[in-house]
């Protein structure tokens, strides 16, 4: 599929041609992409939250009352979960949510995100993504030329700095290099903005599975 190329302040910059096999997909498959985003958030996650389990709780060991003949329940420390101040029951610990995904779904959850964006009309490539000056109010100016509001600007191999320090004041608007390119932030900004530089690392990044 081919797709016109525009300049950063609006103009005409060309176009390129998308390879079918990344941005051309007709079914979007949604359990292949909520699979992806579900590991990425998964992997994501600290993993901190604690409590105190029944050995942590700095209560007497000490038997509460006689084991028979008080009439109640037998009970052997104030520790135990029923009591106030005593430990949690199953609570939270310290542990890693991350679980596997193979490789092969992860790279075609991104073709699917990508194909999603081309699809939607939601693509944009970029001639290059410069400015000469890191000044916030005139990249919003530029941005507002291409009808870019809520966007993912993956802006090549390095992301200029005066572009990264323009747009890191404007809401909704990310910003990462080629490496940085993931479903999850695909997803959920409403337009994708490439460079050229970005299309051809990705088109180049999926040729080793193809020749294989």
């Amino acid at each position: 599929m081919k797709l016109d190329v525009i300049k950063l302040d609006g103009g005409k910059g060309g176009s390129i041609e998308l390879a079918d096999d990344i941005f051309g997909i007709e079914e979007i498959r949604g359990d292949i992409l909520q699979r992806v985003v579900t590991w990425q958030l998964a992997k994501r996650r600290a993993g901190t939250h604690k409590i105190q389990v029944r050995n942590e709780v700095s209560r007497t060991g000490k038997k509460m009352y006689k084991q028979k003949g008080t009439g109640g329940a037998r009970h052997g420390s104030r520790r135990a979960a029923q009591f106030v101040g005593g430990a949690k029951a199953h609570g939270p610990v310290v542990r890693s949510h991350a679980f596997d995904l193979p490789k092969k779904v992860r790279a075609l959850a991104l073709k699917h995100a990508l194909s999603s964006k081309a699809k939607e009309g939601s693509l944009i490539v970029l001639d290059s993504a410069t400015l000469p000056d890191a000044k916030t109010a005139a990249l919003r100016e530029q941005l507002g030329k291409i009808g870019v509001t809520n966007a993912l600007v993956i802006a090549g191999a390095q992301v200029d700095n005066n572009l990264k320090l323009a747009a890191r004041n404007i809401p909704n608007v990310d910003v990462l290099p080629n490496a940085g390119l993931n479903v999850y932030d695909v997803l959920r900004r409403r337009t994708l903005v490439l460079t050229k530089d970005a299309v051809e690392a990705i088109q180049a990044r999926f040729q080793p599975e193809e020749a294989a």
